[in-house]
């Protein structure tokens, strides 16, 4: 592996993004052999910290019915060692900065160290996919979208950083699933007011038998509800994610029920403010990363074992209540699993000409499942400023492994903003059916009214 990414690194500096290629069909034979079928390398590591990938999660625990909270499948282990101040200087090198920084700003902050599961898993479909599209794939108008994949992941032997964060934006989450979710973002002595969403996805790039030409530059149809508080209810936010979002920006509209009527919403992109955030989060942020990538350059560090959140089942349980999680400054610590997993790394930096809030962000994607597990995000001065962190569980009724709930906090304002919070609320359901004409201004506006 570490032969093949020096090859791809070497190559990616000498040539043009465009002409890049897809990988050859004897490279694209390795997946499902020594690679995983999403393309992470198969085997755990030399000194046995990370085991083997077995496929992940794909029965449900017993007891387990459809519309539950997932049980913990780990529930009864125990940390192997936790992070602190005291001993960091021990972990430095799989302890992201951004995780550093917090245990440095934080007296009370730690990072539980759990065995690692590499617990992710997908359908067969988006494993035979991604086989069909590593010959396939291809990037086109400068990275600003790609061409010839369907269904499964583009890229599952990345040849540079675009690809990697194309693999994140395509993965698979389901076709179609809604969630009643929390959003708060606690003062420095931790009151809050919880925002409440209806979040509604078909996620149209993996619906079963599409072709690129059906796609129709649409990857995911989503509409969003603001449920409470009162002041905010009845809003109601649709968007089409546009893959290539230079060749036509993302389509997005607002039900604004105190004018009860629909109007276009262009500035629902970039660094502009996230829906209800209170400032904390920009609405490219949502999902760790999403909409258009032309305003970055997209640097391939590499691989590296890092501690990362994951299997966070604890997190996602509906025996802890919202309170439990929103203490002040950060989250519940307590409540939070990590472990050692192998991450892609991803410097992005913003281009010349081009703006942004954040100068630069470093990503740390999930080899086995492409969800992007921990952002570090820096100001126009260099320093760092907000943490970002996507806890994940498998969604083991759905064979998706997505986030459960997502934190980002800010380093220079001593405050966070937690989304996702769905411990209280009902679970998501994967079983709905949707299709692309649910989703028009003039269904929005129907949905507005009644």
């Amino acid at each position: 592996m570490k032969s093949y990414l020096s090859r791809m690194l070497s190559l990616a500096a000498f040539l043009p993004l465009a002409s890049l290629a897809s990988v050859s069909e004897a490279e694209a034979n390795r997946l499902g052999a020594d690679l995983t079928p999403l393309g992470a390398e198969r085997a755990g590591n030399a000194v046995g910290t990370i085991p083997a990938w077995d496929g992940g999660i794909t029965t449900p625990p017993a007891g387990y019915q459809v519309g539950d909270h997932h049980p913990d499948p780990y529930g009864d282990e125990q940390p192997l060692y936790t992070i602190t101040a005291d001993n960091l200087s021990e972990h430095r090198e799989v302890v992201t900065l951004g995780h550093a920084a917090l245990i440095q700003a934080y007296p009370d902050y730690k990072l539980k160290v759990f065995p690692s599961h590499r617990s992710a898993a997908n359908p067969q479909r988006i494993y035979d996919a991604t086989r069909r599209n590593a010959t396939k794939a291809t990037l086109v108008n400068n990275g600003a979208g790609f061409a010839g994949a369907i269904v499964g992941i583009p890229f599952p032997m990345p040849q540079n950083g675009l690809e990697v964060i194309w693999n994140h934006l395509t993965r698979y989450r389901g076709v179609a699933a809604t969630r009643h979710i929390g959003q708060a973002a606690p003062t420095r002595s931790g009151n809050y007011t919880m925002v409440e969403f209806e979040d509604e996805f078909l996620f149209n790039y993996a619906r079963d038998g599409l072709t690129p030409e059906e796609l129709d530059n649409v990857l995911i149809y989503f509409k969003q509800e603001v449920v409470s508080p009162a002041r905010l209810a009845g809003t109601i936010l649709l968007a089409h994610e546009t893959m290539d979002q230079v060749k036509e920006p993302r389509r997005a509209w607002v039900y604004n029920v105190g004018r009860r009527r629909v109007s276009r919403a262009p500035n629902v992109a970039y660094d502009n403010p996230g829906t209800a955030s209170d400032g904390m989060r920009t609405s490219d942020q949502f999902d760790m990363f999403n909409g258009a990538t032309d305003r970055y350059d997209w640097n391939l560090v590499g691989k590296r074992e890092m501690i990362v959140p994951y299997n966070s089942y604890t997190l996602h349980s509906d025996k802890i209540k919202n309170k439990d999680i929103l203490t002040p400054l950060h989250i519940n610590q307590d409540l939070a699993r990590y472990e050692l997993h192998r991450v892609w790394v991803i410097d992005a930096t913003v281009k010349a000409g081009s703006s942004h809030l954040y100068a630069r962000r470093t990503f740390y994607i999930d080899e086995d499942s492409w969800q992007i597990l921990a952002v570090d995000q820096y100001d126009s001065r260099g320093q760092l400023w907000r943490v970002s962190e996507a806890h994940c569980i498998n969604y083991y009724d759905a064979l998706s492994f997505w986030s459960t709930l997502e934190v980002h906090t800010d380093l220079q304002a001593g405050r966070y903003l937690a989304i996702g919070l769905d411990n209280e609320n009902k679970m998501y359901d994967f079983s709905i059916e949707r299709k692309p004409g649910d989703y028009s201004p003039d269904s929005l506006r129907r949905a507005g009214i009644r």
